[in-house]
């Protein structure tokens, strides 16, 4: 059965490198959806061939299963499987919420657009963050691979960029502040959190809010697990032209700038400062702009002492007043809100969250890659000759 005539099943995916904080969140939501179930894959045993899949509910595990590597790629048996599984949830009916409890480093973005894309509503997406954590994940540049979190033998992602990638997706943030064996957070560990999202929706993983065994009175978890979920909002919100970046900050130890100016980059200074810019802040993102290269809008994504650099398409300052039919409308209001008579939607805006910011020096450093005064009035001809170094980086 599928389509229109299938029965209705929520999935709300909830996913986070922190483990216990996500197993904690996962036992809430069972606790409080009664009749709601757990479908988990889990991809460590990829070395043997395959992922394991369980489905459980609160008493615990209901069924369980293997599915077969795919193109030596655990991640993409859990593409293939996820659908096939939730149908056969929503087929035997009687399931008030389908929990997708994401294995370690996947990403919950994608599986979100997997869900969607399979026909099921996705009513929320939460990652579970244990506050103390933050930091030290946040600056862990090993590999997956050397701590055996790899999705697929190709998975070249970090330990904070994946981190930073699945805090700042979901719109929800799961908190266990008080997990056994965990270090206590204090004030810095939830303003850096507060800081790195300040939309997110933090929420407590506590009881419910009703007299204790009261079905009737779920937690504040279970009604954001069910409050709704844009997927193309959420993707919209992570592109480097539109993203919703953290704004100005200075609380408990913590701060965040905001760097916006509308001159270009020059590209072999830029380059030189690469390795300090990037170690200056605990993350940093954004979109830039670099002399020479007018066409193109470049991401900044930085965490874990690690830079990653990659064109992200064209300016819409770029393109043919015909090719803007074919830009979101997302995009061309994003860009409308930063329009400069002259360089259009070009500009740089990146933003750099840390505790123990050096503000003064991180501005006087990202000032001095700009064009000179000199070098700005050449104009666009000249910037062409400039040094192509940023080139290696950029892989062109």
């Amino acid at each position: 059965m599928s389509g229109p005539d299938r029965p209705a099943l929520p999935v709300v995916i909830v996913g986070g490198l922190h483990a216990d904080a996500r197993r904690a969140a996962v036992a809430r939501l069972l606790a409080d959806v009664p009749g709601s179930v757990v479908l988990h894959h889990d991809l460590a045993t990829a070395a043997a061939g395959t992922v394991v899949r369980t489905v459980r509910d609160a008493t615990g595990i209901l069924s369980a299963g293997e599915a077969p590597l795919v193109n030596d790629c655990a991640c993409c048996a859990l593409r293939e499987d996820l659908v096939p599984e939730l149908e056969r949830l929503a087929e035997s009916g009687g399931t008030p919420l389908a929990v997708v409890e994401l294995w370690d480093s996947v990403e919950p973005k994608a599986m979100a657009e997997v869900v969607t894309a399979g026909g099921f509503t996705v009513t929320g997406v939460i990652t579970a963050v244990d506050p103390a954590l933050v930091l030290p994940y946040l600056g862990n540049g090993d590999d997956l691979a050397e701590g055996g979190l790899a999705a697929a033998a190709t998975d070249q992602r970090t330990v904070a960029d994946t981190f930073a990638r699945q805090l700042e997706y979901a719109p929800v943030l799961a908190l266990a502040d008080s997990l056994p064996g965990s270090a206590a957070a204090d004030d810095e560990d939830r303003e850096l959190l507060a800081q790195l999202h300040p939309t997110a929706r933090r929420v407590p993983i506590g009881h419910g809010d009703g007299p204790a065994g009261t079905p009737t009175a779920p937690s504040e978890l279970a009604r954001a697990a069910l409050a709704g979920f844009d997927v193309e909002a959420a993707a919209a919100a992570q592109h480097p032209a539109c993203a919703l970046l953290p704004a100005e900050a200075d609380a408990h130890g913590v701060a965040t700038l905001v760097w916006h100016r509308r001159r270009p980059f020059h590209p072999e200074r830029l380059y030189a400062a690469l390795e300090d810019l990037t170690c200056a802040a605990a993350r940093s993102r954004g979109r830039f702009w670099l002399a020479g290269k007018a066409d193109t809008l470049l991401h900044w994504d930085a965490a874990g002492g690690a830079l990653c650099v990659e064109s992200a398409g064209p300016w819409l300052a770029s393109l043919p007043d015909a090719a803007w039919e074919l830009v979101p409308p997302v995009r061309r209001a994003a860009a409308a809100l930063d329009w400069h008579p002259e360089h259009g939607d070009r500009c740089q805006h990146l933003v750099f969250t840390s505790p123990g910011l050096d503000r003064d020096g991180l501005e006087g450093l990202l000032e001095s890659c700009l064009l000179t005064d000199a070098e700005y009035a050449a104009g666009q001809a000249a910037w062409e000759r400039l040094s192509p170094a940023f080139d290696t980086l950029l892989e062109v």
